[in-house]
């Protein structure tokens, strides 16, 4: 193995910096880049300095500001692993890692990658983050047509009212003129097709929310189990506790990507009305006496849970099948207790 083989970085990554970790033939180096291009190429000079060209790199999936590294790495020859957050937490606890900075996290990262064996990141299609850019794209004039419609109300003049009432019909045209291009676009490229229909095909999941949720989950082969899925989007439980006896409130990490929590949010409200599973399911938690709140966040995470295995098994939504698996179960038992 070359020298510039053997290296390995670390990268803790935040929406501003990332905090890098070196570990090559000449020990440890620490390192702190803005999180953009004149960063990224800050840390390459920082790297050639030190004589490293290429090795493997571990970044944590941040929400969406590990994206345009990974891809700058990658294109740059380097062994990329996209770490997801639930197994990297629970090596850290495995490490008995208690105290968290960016530099130790970074460190954590870096000595992940150099004792396990992880399966290599490669950049998603090109057909799937024109779809990104077009859905995000959408997502930010929506949000900007909304904060002009609340200035609308507010407006004190008939000039500042004829001015907001412009911007937010040019907005709506931008928006339906970029929802036409995402239906070619996915026209055009079977495979997000039949991925999008498999997503539509479940109740409570329109077009619309499909293409969001499509393009915030660039493959599911990159998950082991649903368990990360639902890590990945930051809709694990995070516990708290004090001492040995006093425990705290328990609420989603939020340690993933938020783009993919707010797809999710109108789906599983829909869903707890017209979906089979999911109504059962949220009104089952409001009968234990669970806030409206917490059942909605639990119906967003069991709705990942099907999205999972939709994508996975690639068969459309069958409410039945849960039942059909409980049955052949207690089949299965009533033999092996004979």
């Amino acid at each position: 193995m070359t020298q510039e083989a053997s290296a390995i970085l670390g990268i803790d990554v935040a929406k501003a910096k990332v905090d890098v970790v070196l570990k090559s033939h000449d020990g440890e180096s620490y390192e702190t880049f803005p999180n953009d291009p004149s960063g990224f190429k800050k840390l390459s000079q920082w790297l050639k300095k030190r004589k490293v060209k290429t090795g493997k790199v571990g970044l944590e999936a941040t929400s969406i500001y590990h994206e345009a590294l990974a891809l700058y790495l990658h294109e740059r020859g380097w062994v990329v692993y996209v770490l997801n957050p639930s197994r990297l937490h629970a090596y850290a606890k495995s490490q008995l890692s208690r105290n968290k900075t960016d530099k130790g996290d970074a460190f954590l990262i870096a000595q992940f990658v150099a004792t396990q064996e992880l399966d290599v990141w490669t950049p998603p299609s090109p057909a799937w983050r024109e779809l990104q850019a077009l859905v995000r794209h959408i997502q930010d004039l929506k949000d900007e047509k909304q904060v002009a419609q609340v200035r609308l109300q507010t407006a004190r003049t008939a000039l500042v009212q004829a001015s907001l009432e412009k911007l937010i019909a040019f907005l709506e045209e931008q928006i339906d003129e970029l929802v036409h291009q995402i239906k070619n676009h996915l026209d055009q490229h079977p495979d997000l097709k039949s991925q999008h229909d498999l997503l539509t095909s479940i109740p409570g999941i329109g077009d619309w929310s499909a293409a969001q949720i499509l393009s915030e989950l660039p493959t599911v082969e990159q998950f082991d189990n649903a368990k990360e899925v639902v890590a990945y989007a930051g809709l694990n439980p995070a516990h708290h506790q004090s001492g040995s006896s006093v425990k705290g409130y328990t609420a989603i990490s939020k340690i993933g990507n938020a783009r993919l929590r707010r797809a999710l949010y109108m789906p599983a409200l829909v869903g707890n009305r017209h979906n089979p599973i999911l109504k059962s399911f949220y009104h089952h938690l409001l009968a234990q006496g669970k806030l409206k709140a917490v059942a909605l966040t639990a119906s967003m995470r069991k709705l990942l849970h099907l999205i999972f295995g939709i994508l996975k098994s690639q068969k459309p939504f069958d409410p039945h099948f849960l039942n059909q698996k409980a049955l052949l179960l207690r089949r299965y038992l009533s033999i092996t207790e004979r």
